[in-house]
C-alpha cells in the first residue's frame, strides 16, 4: 500500500503539532505529500445585531489573517528542516472542513490529535476527531496526548541513537 496524500488538521496546540511530527515520520517512507489544514470556525452571536456594525466581519478577517500568518510560520519552520508542507486554510465547522478538504485533495489518510477529553467536558465540548472519524472519506489516525508523548519520546531516542552511531 502506498499513501500519496496525508492531511493533518492543526489548531496550533502542542497536541496537534505532535500529530504533525508523527505524520511527517509516517509519510517519509512513502514520500507522501503532507497537507496541513487549519479551519477557522465563524463566531455566531445568539442575539442578532441590529446595528449593522461590521464587527463580526472584522473578527473573521482578523482570524483569517492570524491563521495565514501561523500557517506561513509553520511552513517556514519545517522548510528549514527540508520538509515541505502544503498549507490550507478553510472556514467552517472544523470537522466538516476537515472531511471536505480530505475529499477535495483526495487524501488517503488523515492524521490528527485528540485532546483526550472524557466525561462532562467531552459531552459538552464534543470531539472534532470523533466527528471526523464518522464522516471522513478515508482512514483517520487519531493520536491521544499520551500516545503523542510516547511517539515524541521514541523519536528523540531514535535521533540520539543516530547521533551516537554517527560519532563512532
Amino acid at each position: 500500500m502506498k499513501i500519496k496524500q496525508v492531511l493533518v488538521p492543526v489548531d496550533f496546540s502542542p497536541n496537534s503539532l505532535r500529530a504533525l511530527e508523527y505524520a511527517i515520520e509516517l509519510a517519509k517512507p512513502f514520500k507522501s505529500r503532507l497537507s496541513v489544514l487549519f479551519a477557522v470556525e465563524p463566531i455566531y452571536y445568539v442575539v442578532p445585531d441590529f446595528t449593522g456594525s461590521p464587527a463580526m466581519g472584522e473578527v473573521l478577517t482578523e482570524q483569517l489573517r492570524t491563521a495565514r500568518t501561523q500557517l506561513a510560520r509553520l511552513a517556514q519552520q519545517y522548510a528549514k528542516r527540508r520538509i515541505k508542507l502544503h498549507t490550507l486554510l478553510q472556514t467552517g465547522t472544523a470537522y466538516e472542513a476537515i472531511a471536505d478538504t480530505a475529499k477535495q485533495i483526495k487524501a488517503e489518510l488523515i492524521v490528527m490529535a485528540t485532546h483526550g477529553r472524557t466525561g462532562m467536558s467531552h459531552l459538552l465540548l464534543g470531539s472534532v476527531a470523533e466527528r471526523v472519524v464518522r464522516v471522513a472519506p478515508c482512514p483517520v489516525l487519531t493520536l491521544r496526548p499520551a500516545q503523542q508523548k510516547r511517539a515524541a519520546a521514541r523519536k528523540r531516542r531514535a535521533k540520539t541513537a543516530r547521533r551516537t552511531k554517527a560519532r563512532r
